[in-house]
């Protein structure tokens, strides 16, 4: 079994739903205007440990995805 890092990012206002594999991922598709937030502010915003942030544009929520390698199963 794997666990790998999510960054879900929903845009309130777009209805629109994002995934990253870290924060610094998110601010390659979009800026902090579209987000509501920079990246220094949600590297220090408490996501690890599946917390989220929730701004004026979007909401920010960090988890985990699990997976079974192929000789799982």
């Amino acid at each position: 079994m794997r666990r790998i890092k999510v960054v879900h990012v929903h845009l309130c206002g777009k209805r629109k739903d994002y995934y990253f594999g870290s924060i610094a991922a998110i601010f390659t598709v979009l800026s902090p205007e579209d987000v509501g937030a920079g990246k220094d502010y949600l590297q220090h915003a408490g996501l690890s440990g599946g917390g989220t942030v929730v701004t004026r544009k979007a909401i920010i929520k960090q988890s985990e995805l699990i997976s079974c390698s192929r000789n799982d199963g």
